[in-house]
């Protein structure tokens, strides 16, 4: 089983998924949407980023570090004595046992609410072993599963996460195809297939979809919603924001840097 890294853990959300609840995003995804928010959720491997404008030349970063910046193995030690935070990993490893206690700190907040735990990303389904393990934990003892995913990977990793699954929060980003690869990168095919897979198994979905300027505001999205409405999914609109060009940015500065 391929454990993945963790990159954000964001309790008493109201965000992901209905009522208050506890998000667990994982590094990696399969798809290249150009307007990510979360890009330090692309890559699979563990990240360090480096925010310029917050950095106040102090050296502590370099007086830290044991090694040679040009071989930079993500250690950590810089972004633990960075004291302006312009340094920051993303990435760690959690066994499912410890994701798994994290997320029963908020059950009863879960109960209050009909909140529960939401797997995202990235693209959380590439880790179906690790998701559905952790899913099953939380199954066993009442708390609602959720899966924050884009649908583009074998319907197989569906199956072995659907029995500890209550929601679906599937992101639709458009119907034509063409568009969808200009966009995302690759064809919408195997997306709406599991879609439909997923509908056929009886399971509850509700269709997310990231409203994009110039991408999919028009006429694609009246495509969008009349291809809910016919199959009487619900479905939420997600407003447009640029809250991941800092966050690329840095990655992209990061070059094996040091503040100084």
């Amino acid at each position: 089983m391929k454990t993945p890294f963790v990159f954000d853990i964001k309790r008493s959300s109201t965000v992901d998924g209905p009522g208050v609840r506890t998000a667990i995003f994982l590094k990696g995804c399969n798809l290249d949407c150009f307007w990510c928010h979360n890009p330090e959720g692309k890559n699979p491997e563990r990240e360090r980023a480096f925010f310029e404008e917050k950095c106040t030349k102090c050296n502590a970063c370099e007086k830290t570090c044991e090694e040679d910046v040009s071989t930079c193995t993500v250690c950590g030690k810089c972004a633990e004595t960075c004291p302006s935070g312009a340094i920051k990993i993303y990435g760690r490893k959690y066994t499912e046992n410890e994701i798994f206690e994290i997320i029963k700190r908020d059950a009863e907040y879960f109960d209050v609410t009909c909140g529960g735990v939401t797997f995202s990303g990235g693209e959380c389904m590439l880790y179906p072993e690790f998701v559905g393990k952790t899913a099953e934990k939380c199954h066993a003892c009442g708390i609602s599963v959720a899966i924050d995913t884009a649908g583009h990977v074998p319907f197989s990793a569906f199956e072995k996460i659907m029995p500890y699954v209550d929601l679906f929060l599937y992101d639709l980003k458009c119907i034509d195809s063409t568009l969808h690869r200009k966009g995302v990168g690759v064809g919408n095919e195997k997306i709406l297939k599991n879609l439909d897979l997923l509908l056929e198994a009886g399971k509850r979905v509700i269709i997310r979809i990231p409203v994009i300027p110039g991408f999919n505001d028009g006429d694609e999205l009246l495509s969008i919603k009349k291809y809910c409405e016919q199959r009487n999914l619900e479905y939420e609109l997600l407003p447009y924001h640029t809250f991941g060009e800092d966050k690329k940015k840095a990655l992209e500065n990061n070059s094996n840097k040091k503040c100084n």
